[in-house]
């Protein structure tokens, strides 16, 4: 059975020029970077040149760059180095729909004598940025906002917001793991301070990710140890992953127009031919502002969990909005916060879709699911108590 792979905000697929880039330092280069020798400078240096590419998707330059493990240890090093770095502040904001990488922190953080501020959105998942301006205070240490929304694709005026913060002395950090390599990313136009991007997010490999630090920004690290990565964060460089995130950084740059383009395409076709479809579903996300890969449909009446297994069925691969599957009845905060009814908010369906995905393959989706949807409803007692009828 073939794969229909529509789950690319989750990760993706090595890209093969990526693959092949990083394998000669398994067992060709395999030298340590901080080696005094030849054999391992030669590595160090493939290094140096990843980290330019990076730099150069970022408009950021190369000493900005801080490789780490992943996405959710650039979240956590860009916090605790800002909090670290103003102790005397105890206040913090963030939204109502991050990452658990930053919101579960942030809730451990409120437990440790920090006073959080979540700023909601409304219900197409648009920051309310009056909001926002209104609990900035002295006491301020970190505004701390995703470039990008995992399960709506929403996208936040991340220039607009640190405009709003300039000169007053707070850290600004974005989470932009879904952002980077979807759409374009400039941190100086930005005004960043720091920002997260993880590498399998953009056809990179797995267990690599990097943390853009504005130079001048004070710096407190996370992973204390040796003097790699200027001591910003200690361990011997996963030499073979920073080298494939670097290809995956140029490769990013080439198809952000492809991005923008077939691939918005696809996704509209596949979004419009759902709604026309299927009554009784709702776009969850800004019709415009929003990652040109990413939908977010509810189906009123059913189980994500259920939308997704008979997916499967047909080897098609998609999330649900709803964190059933990981054994909560309750749907997912992002759902809750944009307000989703609940008679929809558990049947919220995340299709993301990357260049590798064809009109076949959307055409496949519009053909399998909406069955899908009438055979569910036909054997939810919700569907039939509400009265509703399939047209």
């Amino acid at each position: 059975m073939a794969i229909v792979y529509m789950d690319n905000n989750a990760t993706t697929k090595v890209d093969p020029a990526v693959f092949e880039a990083m394998l000669p330092y398994f067992t060709e280069l395999y030298g340590n970077a901080s080696s005094m020798h030849s054999f391992g400078g030669a590595v160090g240096r493939d290094i140096a040149a990843a980290r330019e590419k990076l730099a150069e998707l970022l408009n950021a330059e190369p000493g900005e760059i801080v490789f780490t493990s992943c996405g959710t240890e650039s979240d956590s090093t860009a916090i605790y180095a800002a909090i670290r770095s103003n102790p005397d502040k105890k206040h913090i904001i963030t939204s109502r729909v991050e990452h658990p990488a930053v919101k579960n922190l942030y809730e451990y953080l409120a437990k440790t004598g920090y006073r959080v501020t979540w700023v909601p959105v409304d219900k197409e998942g648009v920051l309310d940025l009056d909001f926002l301006r209104h609990h900035l205070t002295d006491d301020t240490a970190l505004v701390s906002l995703m470039w990008a929304n995992n399960e709506s694709g929403v996208i936040f005026p991340i220039a607009k917001i640190a405009e709003m913060l300039r000169g007053k002395g707070i850290v600004f950090h974005s989470d932009a793991v879904q952002a980077v390599g979807k759409v374009p990313v400039d941190v100086k136009a930005a005004g960043l301070d720091m920002l997260s991007l993880s590498g399998h997010k953009l056809y990179g490999p797995k267990g690599i990710g990097a943390l853009y630090v504005r130079k001048g920004t004070k710096f407190s690290p996370f992973m204390i140890g040796g003097h790699q990565e200027r001591g910003r964060r200690g361990g011997t460089e996963n030499a073979p992953s920073i080298v494939g995130l670097g290809r995956a950084s140029e490769l990013a740059q080439e198809h952000l127009q492809e991005m923008d383009t077939r691939v918005r395409a696809l996704r509209n076709r596949l979004e419009d031919g759902l709604l026309k479809a299927i009554p009784n579903s709702l776009l969850n996300g800004k019709k415009d502002e929003r990652l040109p890969n990413t939908t977010n449909i509810s189906f009123e009446y059913v189980e994500g969990e259920a939308i997704l297994l008979m997916l499967d069925q047909f080897g098609i691969c998609a999330s649900s909005g709803s964190a059933c599957t990981s054994g909560s009845l309750e749907p997912s905060h992002v759902m809750r916060a944009m307000g989703v009814p609940f008679t929809a908010a558990h049947g919220s369906i995340r299709f993301s879709l990357s260049p590798y995905n064809t009109e076949a393959e959307v055409d496949f989706v519009l053909e399998k699911l909406p069955p899908i949807i009438e055979r569910l409803r036909q054997m939810s007692p919700f569907w039939k108590g509400a009265g509703c009828r399939l047209q």
